[in-house]
């Protein structure tokens, strides 16, 4: 079956072109009209719309081969005085032919009313009238195409960059998560080693559940968002990991609201968080840790919260921001721009939080 969107696009741009020229003949139509009227040639409507017609149709007509010279010879063109010279010759030719076509419009018309004229008698006042004016007529046709044009090229080039600025954010996000996924892997070999001479039990487990992780991990198409719930589901497994490695000293408590469970959220966000908590706030301490994770919905924002009973921050911040939350904050910055939260914070217990707050919105794979 042949495709028939050429032709029905050929056929709506004939109709845009002659529905404007008729919108401009009924504008000048009321003004012929009017102008008649207060000089006391009254003249009816009917006469002044089918003589302003019969005007702006044969430009209708005219505008089509204007239109395709002006994107032919566009004035921005390499050669400009050459440009100019087509459209000045152009200009006067179109002219020449519009007193013609105007000119036998006008004879068919009188022959129509029953007061015939010949062609002559038409040509020369309308040559005489009309010439200027028409000049001015196609120089208007030929800027309002090179508007079109020009609005329709900056159109093209937004849409360009503003893709290209959406490739280079992936890019960035991509080589952020790429650099985030060997950190969390050897961090949690280096906990693996630390057990294998003390505990070989402990370690093999740690290995198992290492293997199951890096198959969720190695399934992940890379894409810079997911849900909470994948999240959550996540970091359970990473922190059974952490649970053998740790024994009775880690305990961990996860609250999701249900309706956060779908929102979108940046991928391996909590891990960063988590395994800062467990290395700096859990590891160099011989008592019982506790971690808390809590999500929930405020308004119109995400908010998380990872908090640990460690030994906190110290006064004035720590003064080296490591992978995870560098990272971290890289990403946010990335997805959100200015329209996130990212805090770090002394309990008032004793322990650091790092409180998140991020637009809420739908992940769609």
């Amino acid at each position: 079956m042949p495709d028939s969107r050429p032709l029905s696009g050929r056929l709506l741009r004939i109709a845009m072109i002659l529905s404007f020229w008729t919108l401009v003949g009924l504008a000048f139509a009321s003004q012929f009209y009017l102008s008649s009227t207060l000089l006391g040639r009254s003249v009816t409507w009917s006469q002044a719309i089918s003589y302003s017609l019969g005007d702006w149709y044969v430009w209708a007509l005219l505008s089509g081969p204007i239109l395709a010279l002006a994107r032919r010879f566009p004035a921005d063109g390499g050669e400009r005085w050459r440009t100019a010279g087509i459209h000045l010759a152009a200009a006067i030719m179109c002219s020449l032919v519009y007193v013609a076509l105007r000119a036998l419009v006008g004879q068919l018309h009188s022959l129509w009313i029953d007061e015939p004229v010949t062609f002559l008698e038409v040509f020369r006042p309308l040559l005489v009238k009309t010439f200027p004016f028409n000049l001015l007529i196609y120089g208007v046709i030929v800027s309002v195409s090179h508007a079109i044009d020009y609005y329709r090229k900056y159109h093209e080039r937004t849409v360009h960059a503003l893709e290209l600025e959406k490739h280079l954010t992936e890019a960035r996000l991509q080589s952020l998560l790429r650099q985030l996924k060997p950190h969390f892997l050897f961090n949690t070999l280096n906990g693996i080693a630390s057990l294998m001479h003390s505990d070989v039990n402990a370690a093999d487990k740690m290995l198992v559940r290492l293997s199951e992780l890096l198959r969720i991990t190695m399934n992940h198409r890379g894409q810079p968002l997911t849900t909470v719930r994948d999240e959550v589901a996540f970091i359970g497994k990473y922190l059974e990991i952490e649970r053998i490695r740790f024994r009775d000293r880690l305990t961990v408590e996860i609250d999701v609201e249900p309706t956060a469970l779908e929102v979108a959220v940046p991928s391996l966000i909590l891990q960063p968080m988590v395994e800062n908590a467990i290395r700096h706030g859990i590891e160099p301490r011989q008592r019982p840790g506790h971690i808390e994770v809590r999500v929930r919905c405020e308004g119109d924002m995400l908010s998380i919260l990872v908090a640990d009973n460690g030994v906190g921050q110290p006064p004035g911040g720590f003064t080296r921001e490591g992978i995870g939350v560098g990272n971290t904050r890289a990403r946010l910055q990335e997805i959100y721009g200015d329209a996130h939260r990212f805090e770090l914070a002394n309990r008032e217990g004793g322990g650091l939080e790092v409180r998140l707050s991020l637009p809420i919105t739908t992940h769609t794979p």
